[in-house]
């Protein structure tokens, strides 16, 4: 059999595993670029058995499913995966496996772009490199207000680290019960007011059709023009549209973002540009502990699938 592992961009899943037991009896290719063109993509893979896709990076569709004959397994490394079109692969007959997640790795990197925004890490650290020395006064988040929207895994995650910085934190979803959001120090509040008074705004919601979108003009237009806000979850939550319009204007102080609507990201995106963006390109959950976690329970997944017994379900602590 052929598995075929997806945008490997760092070249890193043989390494991140032990695939030997795997390497006897299949044949395994990578590859490490990103293909959007599904009719090079079908090309490429209509030899594949096994697809192991990383993460939501390449759509796993029904019309990608169909033109590919010899397909019997995906082995995908999250705890669900939205790019994958179960309905599809259960009328295929294809088996779809599922790994664990690490809840810190987005967490860490979450507040590494809140603070390289607030400090001016990236001006800094260029101005320091080309020979200069200070050019910022940076902001404080002691005592400042941190509003979560969405009260999940990672924005409870995301919301202890800002109380040790000795923040307030409130946060809002849509049934965000107040007693829950209590137990974890957290005030629950209006989404309106949520907005008009944090100086930093983490989004940590699931995306969906009911909250793609959910974040708009009205939203950031109620922001105070000192405020940030950071995505580290995913690119379509916030209105593209409306954020570059908002940073444009300069109506807010920023965006940290981590995730975009389109990825990678095209080079000519004013996000890439604006001087009041500070921008990783997806790399929330990309560290070595998750990596060894996502391609290790994919090769275990694959191995119990060849030897016909149950494959890795999710762990809904997990999950969120």
């Amino acid at each position: 059999m052929k598995i075929s592992i997806l945008d490997d961009y760092q070249n890193a899943a043989l390494s991140m595993a032990d695939w030997s037991g795997l390497r006897a009896r299949c044949e395994i290719e990578v590859w490490t670029d990103h293909q959007p063109d599904p009719d090079i993509l079908a090309e490429r893979l209509k030899d594949t058995d096994i697809l192991c896709p990383m993460r939501e990076r390449t759509a796993i569709t029904r019309e990608l499913m169909q033109r590919l004959p010899r397909l019997k397994m995906v082995a995908s490394n999250s705890v669900a995966n939205a790019a994958i079109d179960m309905q599809a692969a259960s009328e295929l007959g294809i088996a779809v496996s599922h790994t664990d997640y690490l809840l810190y790795g987005t967490t860490e990197l979450t507040w590494g772009l809140i603070l390289s925004a607030i400090r001016r890490l990236p001006q800094e650290m260029a101005s320091f490199r080309a020979g200069g020395w200070q050019g910022h006064v940076g902001q404080d988040i002691f005592g400042r207000r941190l509003g979560i929207v969405g009260l999940g895994n990672f924005g409870k995650a995301v919301a202890k680290v800002g109380q040790a910085f000795g923040m307030e934190v409130v946060a809002w979803s849509a049934n965000l019960d107040p007693a829950h959001a209590a137990e974890h120090g957290v005030e629950a509040v209006p989404k309106e007011e949520l907005f008009a008074t944090s100086d930093i705004v983490s989004v940590h919601m699931k995306l969906s059709p009911r909250s793609w979108g959910m974040i708009g003009a009205t939203e950031l237009g109620l922001m105070k023009p000192t405020a940030w806000i950071v995505n580290a979850s995913r690119g379509p939550l916030i209105d593209e549209a409306a954020l570059i319009a908002a940073l444009r204007a300069e109506r807010i102080a920023g965006a940290a973002l981590d995730t975009f609507d389109r990825e990678p990201l095209p080079a000519d995106h004013p996000f890439r540009t604006l001087p009041n963006v500070v921008a990783t390109p997806h790399v929330g959950f990309v560290t070595e502990d998750t990596y060894r976690l996502f391609y290790g329970q994919m090769a275990e997944c694959i191995a119990a699938w060849l030897d016909g017994s149950p494959i890795r379900t999710v762990l809904p602590a997990l999950a969120g």
